[in-house]
């Protein structure tokens, strides 16, 4: 029996498995490494901590990756690896809280300085809604999800999702419009 096993040939196929497994896993980091650190961000507000939770993300995602089954659904996936990695940190240990300034995380696209103080508006206006209210519309916007995939990530109801969003929205709205206003009877 010995001599059986040691006349098939494992080697080629698991170094060829294992460098299929390598080339897919690549490819997922490369292309989502960007978004999967940013949601992290916006998550914890830490860039050290945010760095902490990609990497763990992806280590999951490597140990796991055979469970992914559609790389389409590549992104969620990991959004979701990301979400339990961050609620991990709150089982571990407490934290004191501070609000965290959201202009830390770099923009590269912007141009100019009137869309860099516009930019960090929203994100402080965003910082400021609640968990329930933030969390799906920052999926959407930064993640790029349709409700529908949002519900899968949350476990929550289609229609729950749409209607936090729209809140999102609405209470996003009003936050960003207010300080005009007191600006203006300032004046």
């Amino acid at each position: 029996m010995f001599n059986r096993l040691r006349n098939k040939k494992p080697d080629s196929s698991v170094n060829s498995d294992m460098l299929s497994k390598q080339r897919r896993y690549d490819s997922l980091v490369r292309a989502l490494h960007a978004d999967i650190f940013r949601y992290a961000y916006w998550l914890c507000g830490d860039k050290h901590i945010a760095e902490d939770i990609t990497q763990e993300t992806f280590l999951r995602a490597w140990r796991s990756l055979e469970s992914l089954k559609d790389d389409k659904a590549a992104k969620a996936w990991l959004i979701t690896i990301v979400r339990r990695e961050n609620a991990r940190r709150f089982e571990r240990k407490q934290f004191d809280y501070s609000d965290i300034e959201q202009e830390q995380l770099e923009d590269h696209i912007s141009t100019s300085t009137e869309d860099n103080a516009e930019q960090h508006l929203i994100r402080r206006q965003i910082s400021k809604l609640e968990i329930e209210y933030r969390e799906p519309l920052i999926l959407q916007v930064i993640g790029g999800f349709s409700g529908e995939e949002i519900a899968k990530i949350l476990d929550l109801n289609r229609n729950t999702v749409m209607t936090r969003l729209f809140r999102a929205r609405n209470q996003l709205k009003d936050l960003i419009e207010q300080p005009q206003v007191r600006g203006q009877s300032n004046g």
